[in-house]
């Protein structure tokens, strides 16, 4: 199953747009293990979620045991819900490939975030994986981005909807998506309307302070869909005391059934 299949089956299985990100930050957990954190987030969200997102950094901070956290960790998510490697990679053609490989084969994600800042031969080894989803930086939602994303050339096109043409004519294997943040929702209408059919990797609900129903509105596609709405400190962190599971669960519940009411009246 590719991954476009795989993330529709999830979406439909648990009536979900919702992707936690599994970025478990010591200074923020409470005080269990990370393996052991990471796996009571996914035994009580596993039927809330379309997708689940690694952040590398935050494995890869922890050196070699860290790696192997975020291997477990994939492990023991199901075999049914998708998960999407966020390393934002981007390098030349021969480090782009080995990245890609390091990805999608030793590490198996089913999606890996990627950058396109070196251009089309530093995206094209993640594209050749055809049955993976390759998610290209467009407009990222940090205050930062505006340095140069906003940017624009002479016929006044902005750098975001220069990536996003891009990535539209790159799509040859119907496996490319888009990273757009929750924080910049007019961007997010205009390259919805560019690319009506791609599916947009949206974070920044929560704590960066996304607007939840603007983003539905702006995010999903004609049929309600491929929309997957990532949110990582809200749900990690609903609680520091030994409820910390449950919490989590409470509150990924509860965006869930809110992206579906706002999806459902859009759609009337």
């Amino acid at each position: 199953m590719n991954f476009a299949d795989k993330l529709l089956a999830a979406n439909r299985r648990n009536k979900s747009l919702l992707c936690v990100g599994l970025d478990p930050d010591p200074e923020l957990m409470p005080k269990v293990g990370l393996l052991e954190f990471n796996k009571a987030i996914i035994d009580n969200t596993a039927d809330l979620v379309c997708a689940y997102k690694p952040n590398l950094a935050f494995y890869e901070a922890l050196g070699v045991d860290g790696l192997k956290v975020l291997q477990k960790t994939i492990e023991h998510i199901p075999d049914h819900i998708p998960i999407i490697g966020d390393g934002k990679r981007g390098d030349i053609g021969n480090t782009a490939r080995a990245y890609a490989k390091a990805l999608f084969v030793t590490f198996g994600f089913d999606a890996a975030t990627v950058s396109p800042y070196l251009g089309f031969d530093s995206v094209e080894p993640f594209i050749q994986y055809n049955e993976k989803g390759v998610f290209i930086l467009c407009r990222t939602s940090n205050p930062g981005a505006v340095d140069f994303q906003n940017l624009v050339d002479a016929q006044g096109i902005p750098l975001y909807e220069a990536v996003a043409r891009k990535a539209r004519e790159w799509n040859v294997h119907g496996n490319i998506g888009l990273v757009v943040g929750a924080t910049y929702t007019e961007e997010l209408k205009a390259i919805r309307r560019l690319c009506p059919e791609m599916p947009i990797l949206i974070p920044g609900i929560g704590a960066q302070g996304g607007d939840l129903a603007s983003t539905v509105r702006y995010g999903i596609d004609a049929q309600g869909g491929n929309a997957i709405i990532a949110v990582s400190r809200q749900v990690l962190y609903a609680s520091q005391g030994k409820d910390f599971a449950q919490a989590a669960r409470h509150n990924a519940q509860e965006l869930r059934d809110n992206i579906n009411k706002l999806v459902g009246q859009i759609a009337r």
